[in-house]
């Protein structure tokens, strides 16, 4: 007997999406798109993921950027990847898809050969599967004989083994070959050939899912209830029928007289963006209730909310809700009549779908820029040479890192003025990467550059965490307050819409009456009531007092913060030891962020020419190393 280690394996479709980033324009006029993964299958695997089952994928990608693309983004959405196979001869599919109006998607499918319909015989393994609870295929997965015959064998494979088979029929006409090429957008054509095709296998599943016209292929039928008893006719399952506005119904056992005689929950009435991977959140939400024994009535409200919820926004993939979020929305569906415009929904949506979390975080920050400068002028040197200074003390900290097996929890802070190299090379690494936007010791609060900075952050790799230092108090005169108060909340918004992790650090100004820890922790109630939640704070030492208020209150108001690190101030190492004690047991403390305690001297030394690049890497590895053990003795 194999262990049940995983609730939901899926076979099927990975491929790109290539998303037109203007809404309302035709294909032809779409100036930009995003990038996600997409397919109905890979969809429905995250989105079931997020759900809170443990789900995988058995799939076919190309040996080229795409498919590493798909394997590793399925990874962070904690989808098993093993039986994702990577084919050599075969390109990864493609999708370029629009959104034209609320009933118009033009998309068109580029899979000529493509890597996910070579899934062979050979790729069925039947322990893997027998590891499963529920094996779902979709219906592209059976449009050719090839690809009819690996479904079948995994199909085998799963009955022998009490696996649940499920279908989502995901009638695609354009590929079974019934129109154009370009015609990815139509949804029905009524064939007898593909009802016969479906028919063949239909007898094999366990749980049936559909909208009203992919019943009407797969029961020969365009009366939706006399397809149903089509279906009934030759096979057994548990038929699940989406029913668009009028929510979803289930039959289980003989089909009834009338459709709303299932068992039947209304739908939720929201504004449609965008339907395309509306139905794999659907079943996803379903599969939720079906595979945890929640009964078909829950099944179909975590269903018609999660197909809500996708129809509500941009993308496939990226829209599928969480079940953090998807609980939320049920909670409150009745106050939430346009989900795309609600406030608490975005910020789940954002927060729980963050694709890694950091338990530890030892960060060598160097992204200052007006004191290296200062020191280039006093050492009589051009300030190119900082650009070389930041490659050499990025090496010292990759160095540190790899010598103390610290590669996942190590990270920079770097800025692009002086350090566009480095963050080139950093990023795609195991790194934590910080990137500044400030004016450096501007108050009130300005961004560096010309450009808007929402305009900035859209040439920003999204892994960069966008830093942003504030001198700020909430006792601030007005005016001064204000200023900074609105450019902060420009900035959150910004990586809100530009999908940014955002850290906020805030230092006291000198003339602050309050003590540290006090003013941090009124400066960080003040944000949190202007709705500003920062994904990291980045914070000085403050009295232990304070430092455990500050992480309970971050911790109570916003749970899916992803942490605090403690900043150094260029203070000596005895005063950050003494300092970093107070933050021992604080909620959300996950590291520090030091700077010029690590790399000051040093760098001051190299600059006039006192040191060689190997001796100023020797130093401040020995710093930063240093700083680690004082964190560790402190804090862990």
């Amino acid at each position: 007997m194999v262990d049940k280690t995983l609730d939901l394996i899926c076979l099927g479709r990975a491929g790109v999406d290539f998303y037109a980033q203007q809404v309302g324009s035709r294909l032809e006029d779409v100036a930009s798109f995003a990038k996600y993964i997409g397919g109905s299958s890979t969809n429905i695997a995250c989105c079931s993921s997020r759900m809170g089952l443990k789900t995988a994928l058995i799939t076919r990608v190309g040996d080229e950027h795409m498919g590493q693309f798909i394997r590793e983004q399925l990874q962070r959405e904690g989808v098993d990847t093993r039986n994702v196979i990577t084919d050599p001869e075969r390109l990864t599919a493609l999708v370029v898809l629009g959104i034209k109006d609320s009933d118009t998607f033009p998309l068109i499918f580029y899979r000529e050969n493509c890597a996910d319909m070579a899934i062979s015989v050979d790729d069925i393994n039947p322990t893997f599967i027998a590891s499963g609870k529920a094996l779902l295929i979709t219906g592209t997965h059976l449009s050719t004989e090839h690809i009819l015959n690996t479904s079948k064998k995994a199909l085998r494979v799963a009955r022998d083994a009490s696996v649940k088979t499920v279908l989502d029929i995901d009638y695609r006409p354009v590929l079974w070959g019934l129109t154009s090429k370009g015609d990815g957008e139509t949804r029905f054509v009524a064939n007898d050939s593909v009802t016969d095709h479906l028919q063949s296998v239909l007898p094999e599943f366990d749980l049936v899912v559909g909208t009203e016209e992919e019943i009407h292929i797969a029961g020969g039928s365009t009366d939706t209830l006399q397809a149903l008893k089509n279906i009934r006719d030759i096979c057994d399952a548990v038929l699940v029928l989406k029913r668009g506005p009028y929510g979803a119904s289930v039959y289980d056992g003989a089909i009834p007289d009338s459709l709303d005689d299932g068992v039947t929950v209304k739908g939720v009435t929201v504004e449609v963006l965008n339907v395309l991977g509306a139905g794999d959140a659907f079943i996803s939400g379903f599969l939720r209730g079906w595979l945890n024994d929640e009964g078909y009535e829950q099944a179909l409200r975590y269903a018609n909310a999660c197909g809500a919820l996708v129809v509500s926004r941009h993308g496939c993939t990226p829209a599928m809700p969480t079940a953090p979020e998807l609980d939320y929305y049920l909670k409150h569906t009745d106050e939430i009549s346009r989900p795309d415009q609600d406030v608490e929904l975005a910020y789940l949506h954002r927060v729980t779908t963050w694709p890694r979390q950091w338990e530890q975080l030892y960060v060598h920050a160097f992204d200052h820029r007006s004191q290296l400068e200062t020191m280039a002028n006093e050492a009589g040197v051009s300030s190119d040479r900082v650009i070389d200074l930041k490659q050499l003390l990025y090496t010292a900290t990759l160095n540190v890192l790899k010598q103390r097996n610290l590669a996942g929890s190590g990270g920079i802070l770097c800025d692009d003025r002086f350090g566009q190299e480095v963050l080139n090379a950093a990023t795609g690494s195991e790194l934590w990467i910080g990137r500044p936007v400030e004016l450096p010791s501007s108050c009130p609060l300005e961004f560096e550059g010309t450009a808007s900075i929402g305009t900035r952050l859209k040439s920003w790799p999204t892994e960069q965490v966008v830093k942003c230092l504030v001198f700020y108090s909430a006792s601030d005169e007005p005016v001064l307050r204000q200023a900074q108060e609105d450019r902060i909340v420009e900035l959150y918004q910004s990586c809100c819409e530009s999908g940014h992790p955002f850290l906020l650090e805030i230092i006291p100004p000198a003339s602050e009456s309050l003590s540290r820890g006090e003013s941090v922790y009124r400066s960080i109630q003040r944000f949190f009531e202007l709705q500003v939640r920062p994904d990291w704070w980045k914070i000085p030492c403050v009295e232990a007092e304070w430092a455990k208020k500050i992480g309970v209150l971050i911790n109570e108001t916003t749970p899916y913060c992803s942490g605090i690190v403690v900043l150094g101030l260029d203070a000596p190492s005895a005063e950050l030891a003494k300092g970093f004690e107070a933050f021992r047991g604080v909620p959300k403390v996950k590291g520090f962020a030091v700077g010029r305690t690590i790399f000051g001297t040093p760098a001051k030394e190299w600059l006039n020419g006192k040191l060689t690049d190997a001796a100023l890497i020797a130093q401040v590895e020995e710093n930063y190393d240093e700083i680690i053990d004082l964190w560790q003795s402190a804090v862990q």
